[in-house]
């Protein structure tokens, strides 16, 4: 999640030299820093049981998963942001520390404060990316599941799943049901009010 920058404006270099430095996450936007804040038990149980599930499927197909602390570089110039869950299958990106270059899937859990910004501009500027090959949103605060998917022609094409369908990641090969997504997932009953 972001909140306000309080950073005056830093070259991409700049920031990925002061960031090793910090104990908080930031994500870099134009010159302009972001620090991340924390997210719900519902957001970390979903991004959690999705991540757990990812792991042991990709074990032994040459991918590699992260969760939240990687970030993704979108150009040398930035932006950098933090996905909550990314994959990447390129070999590439194994010769690099602290962030991927080549995603081919990107998964975030939608906050309220973040939704608009993740469907935005966050997935506008992801889809300058040509390893990545789906983009997916995840409720938290109720059931649903979006991806979008690049097809043959280069057009995102949306699928939506709900509380009994299965989630299909084909560019990974890998399917879950949109039930273990949300295993022990309980929702704030005050939020739909």
């Amino acid at each position: 999640m972001i909140a306000s920058s309080q950073f005056q404006y830093m070259t991409p270099q700049e920031f990925l030299e002061w960031e090793k430095t910090q104990e908080l996450r930031y994500e870099y936007i134009d010159g302009e820093v972001f620090a991340m804040t924390g997210g719900t038990k519902p957001h970390n149980r979903i991004a959690g049981n999705l991540y757990t599930a990812l792991d042991a499927f990709l074990a032994e197909k040459g991918c590699d998963i992260f969760i939240a602390d990687v970030k993704v570089q979108l150009s040398p110039s930035g932006p950098y942001h933090y996905p909550d869950v990314v994959v990447t299958c390129d070999p590439k990106d194994r010769e690099l520390i602290d962030l991927i270059e080549h995603p081919c899937l990107i998964v975030e859990v939608l906050s309220p404060s973040t939704e608009a910004f993740d469907r935005g501009k966050k997935f506008t500027r992801y889809r300058q990316l040509n390893s990545l090959r789906e983009y997916v949103l995840i409720q938290s605060d109720e059931i649903g599941v979006e991806c979008f998917r690049r097809n043959d022609e280069g057009l995102w094409v949306l699928y939506t799943y709900g509380a009994k369908d299965t989630l299909n990641l084909e560019s990974i090969g890998f399917s879950i049901s949109v039930e273990k997504l949300y295993r022990q997932v309980r929702f704030d009953p005050q939020e739909k009010n």
